[in-house]
């Protein structure tokens, strides 16, 4: 397993993190109906093979991924730092229906919440979910009150997600951001500038969705995408439609054959290559099941080379 620094001063993390989206169960952005069982076993399968850290999100499942999370690290009861979200808040609103808060009181709520479904007394990296669309608060007095919870010794780390550069550098003049977690793979690379910036600005990068939200598994096609859950939010997804269902397919097989020359999985190779990109630490790979585990966990250790990287690019 390969390791790099989050940032300049954060911590040393394994290049690939176990994301705990899914595991969350049903919920209005949910995977469908999951057994935690077999959450707890693809957690413990991460970490046991060196993963070092878990991301995860307080809206996930309604809370259910953060109690799941913190039952596992216990269990495991190395050392596993807890990376966690806040700003999507749904408590008391109709029909559980998460908004975009990030008023102070409400950032300092959401913490204590999480703390408590993850049985901590702090969280390791604390992220801004998403941008507060709805309450009209500056992000400079949202991320003012991150900095003081860093200083009170609540959250050790400060991260945002889903931030575009011009929110990088509001909250940069107040407070350094420590890392940045935006959506990258090779089939959506938009997010290339705000990684350019976190580069530039020595804040580190977890790249969520290298896969493709399983895309760029290998284990796609038409007849499964129809057999997904009802409460499987990529069934409404256009990336899981056509015309883009077809080119992501494709991507999947420009890969086959670079899976093949290293001897792992196509999944391996989608990771892989995000690791490649300059600026960019870790990658977040989700799992439900340890086999879905043992498809990616080869990245962590997995060098591409230039023949690789010039029939991907």
């Amino acid at each position: 397993m390969q390791f790099r620094r989050l940032g300049p001063d954060g911590p040393e993390i394994s290049v690939v993190g176990m994301g705990a989206w899914a595991i969350g169960g049903p919920w209005r952005f949910g995977w469908g109906p999951q057994d935690d069982d077999e959450s707890l076993a693809a957690l413990h399968k991460a970490f046991d093979a060196g993963v070092n850290w878990v991301d995860t999100a307080a809206v996930y499942g309604l809370g259910h991924s953060e109690e799941v999370v913190g039952q596992a690290v216990r269990e495991h009861g190395g050392e596993v730092l807890v990376f966690t979200k806040c700003g999507r808040p749904w408590y008391g609103r109709e029909n559980n229906e998460p908004t975009y808060d990030l008023r102070p009181d409400t950032i300092r709520f959401e913490l204590e919440q999480s703390l408590k479904r993850l049985g901590t007394d702090h969280v390791d990296l604390y992220q801004f979910h998403w941008p507060d669309t709805e309450t009209g608060t500056p992000v400079e007095d949202s991320w003012a009150t991150m900095a003081d919870l860093v200083t009170e010794g609540k959250v050790r780390w400060a991260g945002l997600s889903n931030f575009d550069v011009q929110g990088l550098e509001r909250c940069e003049r107040v407070r350094h951001v420590d890392a940045l977690q935006p959506p990258f793979s090779l089939i959506d690379r938009s997010a290339a500038p705000e990684i350019a910036w976190c580069a530039a600005n020595r804040t580190g990068v977890l790249c969520y969705s290298p896969l493709g939200s399983g895309l760029l598994t290998g284990g796609f096609d038409a007849d499964r995408v129809r057999d997904l859950p009802a409460g499987d939010w990529r069934r409404t997804s256009d990336e899981f439609r056509p015309p883009r269902l077809e080119a992501n397919l494709e991507v999947v097989r420009r890969l086959e054959p670079v899976a093949e020359r290293h001897g792992v999985s196509v999944a391996a190779v989608a990771v892989a290559w995000v690791l490649t990109v300059e600026g960019v630490t870790a990658a977040i790979v989700g799992a439900r099941r340890p086999s879905q585990v043992d498809g990616w966990l080869p990245a962590g250790d997995l060098r591409l080379i230039g023949a690789d990287l010039a029939g991907l690019a």
